[in-house]
């Protein structure tokens, strides 16, 4: 088998996928609520620790700020890297997110400059379960993603 450009771009792909998973656990393990939730099963809006709490929030929001647009870049790398390949069936499997991706980031809230993750909206439970279970989703895709990069 020679070193084409597709392997290239398999083996990149890769290293890539493995960052975007890294990427996702930590949405879904540190950032994903679990700081957020007061551990009875609602948000810690009042009591002794809400001002560490919000403080925590405002971290968590604009380190979660940092990870969005590389996680773009890195998926619409993929689909470029796959479309000068001709990889057809695989840049297929990826349009989908990257849609969602560039809808997601043409749809951000007018008022910040950054994509999502606004400490005051993601206190809306709604929010919270709408951006976790997109993180979930994420997690499988890139899972999914990782091994069939891995045995294609």
């Amino acid at each position: 088998m020679a070193f084409t450009f597709a392997a290239f771009c398999y083996m990149l792909t890769l290293v890539l996928c493995a960052s975007l998973i890294f990427f996702v656990i930590w949405h879904v393990s540190g950032a994903g609520g679990r700081a957020l939730w007061d551990g009875r099963g609602n948000l810690g809006v009042g009591g002794p620790g809400q001002r560490e709490r919000l403080k925590n929030i405002e971290r968590i929001c604009c380190l979660l700020r940092k990870l969005v647009v590389p996680e773009y870049s890195i998926h619409g790398l993929f689909c470029l890297m796959f479309l000068c390949a001709a990889e057809w069936v695989t840049l297929g499997l990826n349009i989908p997110l990257l849609f969602y991706h560039l809808w997601r980031y043409f749809h951000r809230p007018a008022d910040g400059s950054e994509v999502m993750y606004d400490a005051v909206s993601i206190m809306n439970a709604d929010i919270l379960n709408y951006c976790q279970k997109e993180s979930w989703c994420k997690l499988a895709f890139y899972l999914l993603s990782f091994f069939y990069y891995l045995y294609r």
